[in-house]
């Protein structure tokens, strides 16, 4: 069974009524395979499906195999049913106690929805939805500037930030080194190969500079680490002038202007021995290589 939902974003799963919800949700389209004349023939047609009975009595979120039903028709998730006291439906008059239900568990396993966020192809069993649109690829990012409500996934907002507000992108490859010129507090970074989109981020700490880095997207896969190098003259504890810096798992974001790099689990401190060694454009060049973990 294959529900394709209108408007997604309308859906309220905590509803004990979905009829009380967005009209385009009152009713799903599916198409079901069915059997004829004896001899299995692919089939298809329309059906209305009340997303309520795919919901789970006890959590109100999309039912979770295995699905166990109670002598008043009331069906809950086996984890909802072992939290319950004595285990026994609290929404019975008198309670009752639940046993499996197989025929749930097949409904619930073959309705199949798809996947709100444009671009994105994907079908997905209805309980693990959720899970599916948090973490996906063409899941809106935010634009990183202040009065801007371009909302888009990461490829698209790359486009809309080096086009329409000059941010510098520069592409890279995984693997290897590339030196940049950090004169602006954001820079963009276009992984080649995946098409990742990188924020690198320059702050300040005190009298001295930060910069970290984020992955602009809703998931976390795949992982990537970053490694920052900055060049300055030699110190008493570092003879070299070279100080060097490694995320081991770049943090991700959908709201990269709101990203404070001073916030985030780890950054380079450039020391203001280094910025003074600069002069008064207090660029620096960095070294960066991005690996795909």
């Amino acid at each position: 069974m294959h529900v394709s939902p209108d408007n997604p974003k309308e859906m309220n799963r905590g509803s004990t009524s979905p009829m009380e919800n967005a009209g385009d949700w009152s009713a799903k389209k599916a198409s079901v395979d069915q059997p004829s004349s004896g001899q299995a023939k692919r089939a298809r047609g329309v059906a209305a499906v009340d997303f309520n009975v795919l919901n789970c009595t006890v959590c109100s979120y999309p039912l979770k195999c295995p699905v166990f039903q109670c002598i008043g028709r009331h069906l809950a998730c086996g984890r909802c049913v072992a939290e319950l006291p004595g285990e026994q439906c609290q929404m019975c008059e008198h309670g009752s106690g639940f046993s499996l239900c197989p025929i749930m568990d097949d409904i619930v396993s073959s309705a199949m929805v798809e996947c709100s966020h444009d671009g994105c192809k994907s079908s997905v069993p209805y309980h693990e939805l959720d899970d599916h649109e948090s973490a996906c690829s063409h899941a809106p990012c935010y634009c990183t500037e202040a009065g801007c409500g371009f909302i888009g996934p990461p490829q698209v907002l790359l486009g809309h930030l080096a086009a329409l507000h000059s941010m510098p992108v520069h592409t890279v490859n995984y693997g290897k080194v590339h030196r940049l010129l950090a004169s602006k507090p954001r820079f963009l970074l276009h992984g080649e190969g995946d098409d990742s989109v990188f924020l690198l981020v320059v702050g300040a700490l005190g009298a001295a500079m930060v910069v970290s880095a984020v992955c602009i997207r809703a998931g976390a896969s795949p992982s990537y680490a970053v490694k920052l190098w900055v060049n300055g003259p030699a110190l008493p504890s570092r003879a070299a002038g070279r100080i060097k810096w490694k995320m081991e798992a770049v943090t991700s974001s959908t709201r990269p202007g709101e990203v404070v790099v001073e916030e985030l689990p780890s950054f380079l401190t450039v020391p203001p021995a280094y910025l003074g060694w600069l002069g008064a454009s207090k660029a620096v060049t960095l070294d960066i290589r991005i690996d795909r973990m």
